[in-house]
């Protein structure tokens, strides 16, 4: 994630830089970042915190990475096709018109039922960054792309938005755009998770099997999501090396088996329906 812009049109005039230079270099804040994660435990719908996190914790080669691919006639193709995809990805009557079992209606399914919105991720972005300074460059493309992906790792990788299905997704994402917040957030969730569950299930395995998935996937933000979208979602999958995840799967099994809702591993859902009774 880092900071990013979220204006439609940011980072999209053939004319802008592709990096500006007077943006200021990201600092390493590990405290700053302690705060912030302790206060997303106790709300990981906080989205904001999140945010906070990765600001505290930048990845250092991000400028690089971005650059070696904007450099690129395919990258500068793709920002062309693709200048926002928050009006590709909410766009769900035209993706729905694709084949049954594509990647876009497994998307559509997957947003709909949880209620979520690629624009609502930009929203949320937008509350955080309000204050800060806005810088107009191309590298504000990329680091868009890298927020409005996320939801759609869940779908292609079968974690679900449960807390240790957000785990393995950053930890997944790690490996993709590596920042140090990826792996700061996805194991101390995982430890969180183990504390409360008292080790029941490989929670540390199935967060570290996240991680190697994603060094196996090629970076899906320098994809062509419209590309992706129409196709079989097993077809997606098999392109873009991405496997089943075994541990997270047995992690849900064992946790059902002892009466725990994965979704829930806290019991705030049945305290909250007991309080109601």
């Amino acid at each position: 994630m880092n900071v990013m812009s979220g204006s439609k049109s940011a980072g999209l005039g053939a004319d802008l830089p592709i990096f500006d230079e007077r943006r200021p270099k990201m600092r390493m804040r590990p405290l700053k970042a302690w705060h912030h994660f302790r206060l997303l435990l106790k709300d990981k719908e906080n989205t904001e915190e999140v945010f906070n996190i990765f600001e505290a914790l930048p990845g250092r080669d991000l400028r690089e990475r971005a650059e070696r691919f904007l450099r690129t006639e395919r990258g500068q193709a793709l920002r062309r096709k693709e200048p926002w995809l928050p009006g590709i990805l909410d766009d769900h009557a035209t993706l729905r018109r694709t084949p049954k079992g594509s990647l876009a209606h497994a998307y559509c399914d997957f947003m709909e039922s949880e209620g979520l919105s690629a624009q609502g991720l930009v929203d949320e972005f937008e509350r955080f960054a309000s204050k800060r300074e806005r810088f107009d460059d191309q590298f504000n493309w990329y680091l868009n792309r890298m927020r409005d992906v996320h939801d759609m790792l869940h779908v292609l990788t079968g974690y679900g938005r449960d807390a240790l299905g957000e785990a393995c997704v950053l930890a997944f994402t790690y490996s993709q755009q590596p920042a140090p917040a990826h792996l700061f957030i996805g194991y101390l969730a995982g430890m969180n998770i183990n504390r409360n569950t008292r080790r029941s299930a490989p929670v540390l395995r199935a967060v570290r099997e996240g991680q190697k998935l994603g060094k196996a996937c090629p970076r899906l933000c320098e994809q062509s999501i419209s590309e992706l979208l129409p196709l079989p979602i097993e077809d997606v999958r098999q392109r873009l090396n991405i496997t089943p995840a075994v541990y997270y799967q047995q992690c849900h099994a064992i946790w059902r088996s002892m009466g725990i809702d994965p979704y829930d591993l806290l019991g705030k859902n049945a305290q909250a329906k007991n309080a109601a009774a």
